[in-house]
């Protein structure tokens, strides 16, 4: 089946969708949000993770939509925390209204998230509502995770990695749990395909990365080398620092956490080390062990090969894969 008839229903579903009406304030940013648009990753895995085990989907969209919520109120207080001016190339919420504004439509949001789960059928309802809440809090974690690495002076691989499957991987893992249970798995299935969805959103985030690095700025959407310029911890830079000789390292600590005098020339001079150490070929490596786990799990959830290829699609999408 086509990818486009799970993306039509729900963009279908989240046309229909009704957040309040008044005060305008508080509504009219969560319509703007909304309506930005993005790839609906979650709520299409949502779909998918139910469509190995049933053809009606029918009362899998309310929870799927809500992920997308979810998804959509963590990217409007994120962006308020770090003062983003734009999102999907528009003025960010607290921009275009103020962060006050932002906080509050975004708490809605939150509320509103919550509530699209209230469909599911009662004897699921309190461990989906379990699973779920779980879930936001790891998010949250990993969101904390990431600003603290940003003032502390020693960041390992392990705990970069860590929070990156909070930060990201850990709402894919549920979105595909969500649709599983929902449509009558067992707990097994789910928790493959949980795995699944995890392991594809560290390989996701880790391939964002690289990009950053070694993308062309034409397809990439945003200037190559910015982590770089801005000192993120990477797995990029944390396995430089890691693996840099005595001269490699002072080179390191000539940019990393410096005055900027030229954008430029400090990429140059990073990428260059990484280079030197194969960096490059270590991320992709680590990708593809991650792209392998989950398919692994992918191979142990006991449904028809046919039913696997749009979820499987979605993989090779999200990574940019031919096979």
């Amino acid at each position: 089946m086509d990818l486009s008839y799970f993306s039509n229903k729900i963009t279908a579903a989240l046309a229909q969708q009704r957040y309040g009406e008044a005060p305008e304030t508080l509504y009219e940013p969560i319509r703007y949000i909304m309506a930005l648009g993005g790839k609906r990753i979650r709520p299409l895995l949502t779909l998918l993770g139910a469509h190995l085990f049933t053809d009606d989907l029918d009362p899998i969209i309310k929870p799927a939509l809500g992920t997308e919520v979810f998804h959509n109120f963590t990217l409007l207080h994120d962006d308020i925390m770090d003062q983003a001016p734009l999102r999907r190339g528009q003025p960010t919420v607290h921009e275009k209204w103020n962060s006050t504004v932002a906080i509050l439509s975004g708490d809605v949001m939150l509320v509103r998230a919550y509530e699209l789960f209230l469909d599911v059928q009662p004897e699921l309802l309190a461990p989906v509502l379990r699973r779920f809440s779980q879930t936001a809090a790891e998010v949250c974690e990993g969101q904390q995770w990431d600003m603290n690495f940003e003032t502390e002076g020693q960041v390992t691989i392990e705990q970069y990695l860590d929070m990156i499957r909070l930060k990201t991987a850990v709402l894919l893992g549920f979105c595909l749990e969500l649709g599983a249970l929902l449509a009558g798995a067992s707990t097994e299935a789910a928790d493959h395909l949980r795995q699944f969805g995890t392991d594809i959103g560290l390989a996701f985030q880790l391939r964002d990365d690289l990009l950053d690095v070694y993308g062309d700025a034409a397809t990439f959407g945003k200037r190559v080398g910015g982590d770089i310029v801005s000192d993120k911890k990477t797995f990029l830079l944390l396995t430089a620092q890691a693996q840099a000789n005595a001269q490699q390292s002072a080179l390191l600590a000539q940019h990393i956490g410096q005055p900027v005098t030229d954008a430029e020339a400090k990429v140059r001079a990073v990428r260059a080390v990484y280079d030197e150490l194969n960096v490059r070929t270590q991320t992709e490596t680590l990708i593809n062990q991650y792209f392998q786990d989950a398919l692994q799990h992918l191979d142990r959830v006991n449904v028809p090969a046919e039913r696997k290829e749009p979820l499987r699609g979605v993989a090779l999408q999200l990574l940019e894969r031919e096979s």
